[in-house]
């Protein structure tokens, strides 16, 4: 057996065990005393948290005609560097993913461009060829957008069902982006999360389980409150992003743009309340949306809604965890091992057999800058708040990201169960 190509030492298990990690040809080969042969690096683990990689089940990696905002090459440079080495690709680019054709483009300009592996997700609308999408390679359909949002055509609860029933034939995942979208002027953030109201957001995560006739495998997006959640969690998965979970309206002047998302940032209170069903939560995901700062600073009502987020997410849960708001094993369990098996992807992880992408970070938090990140945008609405960074990322047992140094690694892309080449 040829040696080795990559050894931890010293790596602190959840379970309270120190060990040495072996990793080979892409996965994790021993785990336990010492480790055989003569390997091609050894890192030294003291004093580091050793995670498994994030999966990022909700980016907008843009690319195309959105270049200018991000493209595979910045974006999956800013995933490595958040600790994250898949991405889920969402299908509302331009053009839109809804199309065989237009899946295999993607997935190849991702093949040609991105750092860190990938899938990509098939769009939903009254005409696209479910079944075909899916031989094509689609991990899931959607986000699928029961509410318009920016670049994403909503689809009527009719449609909705008749989709549900088709992918639920194909025995796949529908991800949901479920709003309610009121009357009003849309001038500010607190018209913004007037016009797209908690109330609403409620009402179609239960109108959409009512268009779930055929029990579709069911997976919300950036739910925003804490009954929503506790709604959603009854009929599928349950995704929360971190800037409903560490941010909140009030900590913006309230015509900055910077601040514009769908669904809304809430108040202080409904953040908090948020938190409150932490254990409700299957997954924590970014919905990466970057836009450049001249489309933010357009007047309000003209400023596209979304935030970048892909390489802020785990960082700022791992501060959560230094604060001991959350733990250590929440956090992996919640970034990595339940997108990972909602996916149907292999798990990254320390025990033999797992996919061999890890993370280290130290134990010690700093303020985010929105100069040192990766993305193209150069902004972040999380600029100042505590975050903890990874010094060093694996993917499939290679250093790809070494203090703010990149690497070529070995990416790969995840089709869906369907893929029929």
């Amino acid at each position: 057996m040829a040696a080795p190509a990559l050894v931890l030492r010293n790596v602190l298990l959840p379970g309270g065990r120190t060990a040495d990690i072996t990793m080979q040809e892409g996965k994790v080969l021993h785990a336990g005393a010492g480790a055989g042969g003569k390997a091609d690096r050894t890192i030294d683990c003291t004093g580091l948290y050793v995670l498994p990689a994030a999966v990022d089940m909700h980016v907008h990696m843009r690319g195309g005609p959105q270049s200018a905002k991000e493209d595979w090459a910045t974006g999956s440079r800013s995933a490595l560097a958040g600790g994250v080495t898949v991405v889920l690709d969402q299908p509302n680019t331009i053009p839109p993913i809804i199309r065989p054709d237009a899946l295999r483009a993607r997935v190849l300009e991702a093949k040609t461009h991105s750092l860190c592996s990938f899938a990509i997700n098939s769009g939903v609308t009254q005409d696209t060829p479910i079944r075909s999408m899916w031989d094509a390679g689609a991990m899931a359909f959607g986000e699928t957008f029961f509410a318009p949002s920016s670049n994403g055509e909503a689809i009527t609860p009719g449609d909705l069902e008749s989709a549900l029933r088709e992918i639920s034939a194909c025995g796949a995942l529908a991800t949901i982006h479920a709003e309610e979208v009121g009357p009003g002027d849309d001038n500010d953030l607190a018209s913004h999360n007037r016009i797209r109201s908690v109330e609403g957001e409620l009402r179609a995560v239960r109108e959409v389980g009512r268009c779930n006739t055929a029990g579709c495998r069911l997976h919300f997006c950036h739910m925003s409150t804490r009954n929503s959640v506790i709604a959603a969690s009854a009929l599928g998965s349950v995704e929360v992003t971190p800037h409903h979970l560490f941010l909140s309206r009030e900590r913006f002047a309230d015509t900055d743009a910077l601040g514009k998302v769908n669904p809304p940032l809430r108040s202080g209170k409904e953040q908090n309340d948020l938190w409150e069903a932490w254990d409700k939560i299957t997954v924590i995901a970014s919905d990466h949306a970057p836009h450049t700062p001249a489309e933010k600073r357009a007047a309000f009502p003209d400023a596209p809604a979304g935030i970048p987020g892909v390489e802020t997410m785990v960082p700022l849960l791992m501060a959560a965890v230094l604060e001991k708001r959350v733990t250590l094993p929440d956090v992996i369990r919640k970034t990595s091992q339940a997108p990972a098996e909602i996916l149907g992807i292999p798990c990254a992880g320390l025990d033999p057999g797992d996919r061999a992408d890890v993370a280290l970070y130290p134990k010690k938090a700093v303020a985010i800058d929105p100069d040192s990140l990766h993305s193209r945008c150069g902004f972040s609405p999380f600029s100042g708040l505590p975050a903890v960074f990874p010094r060093m990322v694996i993917l499939g047992g290679e250093v790809v990201c070494e203090e703010g140094e990149f690497t070529c690694g070995s990416p790969q892309w995840f089709a869906g169960k369907g893929y029929c080449p």
